[in-house]
């Protein structure tokens, strides 16, 4: 079994979602000065990659704590998005016919634009391909900021026919389907393997997860 990372790394000054704090991960104490190294964390649950619960969109919806550990081990199958261009949107026949597997990870190839302005223009799920998902039952995973559009470093670059709001989120969560944003070299791995995402033990909507994908 070969096991591959596909997290970004946790670090100060990492790209966010438009809006959100900036991360800092700062020494406090060291072994020299102090007898011990501790570090501490100054991020939100959404940051790099993570995964989402229903009460992310939902009032009243589901946390992560509300589900069994077994619900973040996913048998996962890729669909390549990888020609779909900026700010353009994923529809229903994109995603291939449906299967047995658990989770879609749509590879579009923007986690190579990580860090930069043009990350924020990735494709998008249209509601109707998050709803073809949610009515099988997929939870889903991207290499991008989410299934929705995310605002642009330049607005002129939005387009009219992009949704508003995050109608692609609520749709997933409506089947209490969950989804894994920010993954990473997709590239590595074939079209099906298994992914965990274990998230921290909070009572959240989100929390940063270590995405490991397992392969024969």
């Amino acid at each position: 079994m070969s096991h591959y990372d596909c997290s970004h790394p946790v670090e100060t000054g990492m790209a966010v979602y438009p809006g959100s704090r900036p991360v800092s991960v700062e020494t406090v104490t060291t072994v020299d000065s102090d007898g011990a190294h501790v570090t501490e964390l100054d991020l939100d649950t959404h940051v790099g990659t993570h995964i989402d619960a229903p009460a992310h969109t939902l009032e009243n919806g589901s946390t992560l704590d509300d589900y069994p550990l077994s619900a973040f081990e996913f048998e996962a199958r890729v669909v390549d998005c990888t020609g779909v261009a900026d700010r353009e949107p994923i529809r229903p026949e994109a995603l291939g016919e449906p299967s047995d597997h658990d989770m879609l990870v749509i590879r579009t190839g923007w986690d190579a634009h990580w860090g930069t302005g043009r990350s924020r223009d990735h494709p998008y799920l249209t509601e109707a391909a998050a709803a073809w998902c949610a009515d099988h039952s997929y939870s889903v995973g991207l290499d991008t900021f989410g299934p929705d559009p995310t605002p642009s470093a330049d607005s002129d670059r939005e387009r009219a026919a992009e949704s508003e709001g995050l109608p692609a989120h609520d749709a997933l969560f409506a089947n209490e389907c969950l989804i894994v944003e920010n993954l990473r070299g997709l590239e590595r791995l074939p079209t099906e393997f298994e992914l965990t995402a274990y998230p921290l033990a909070l009572a959240a909507e989100a929390s940063p997860v270590r995405a490991v994908a397992r392969t024969p």
